[in-house]
């Protein structure tokens, strides 16, 4: 099975796992499949009409999936993936970033 590296934000949603093993053929089923194992991690990854966020990035290895076929990315026994959320904002001496 592929396994889904968890980012430190997210892993109140998977029992403090770092990394959990869920079944799928394509990244985007491990994905699904990973939400329906821990069903309130779904919101932080989804938006309300089933698409992954836009903030959320996710890496086959070291490719990301867009880049590769998106959702239909081929995930293979002993693949990684990794969700990367995306991180902006901050403030320099009084501006906003």
């Amino acid at each position: 099975m592929p396994k889904v590296k968890i980012p430190t934000p997210l892993r109140q949603y998977t029992g403090g796992e770092s990394q959990v093993e869920v079944g799928g053929g394509t990244a985007g089923d491990a994905l699904g499949n990973l939400a329906t194992e821990y069903p309130d991690l779904k919101q932080h990854l989804y938006t309300g009409d089933g698409k992954l966020r836009s903030f959320v990035n996710v890496y086959k290895g070291d490719e990301d999936i867009r880049y590769l076929d998106g959702p239909e990315t081929e995930v293979a026994d002993g693949d990684e993936l990794s969700i990367i959320p995306s991180i902006a904002g901050g403030v320099a001496e009084g501006r906003c970033l």
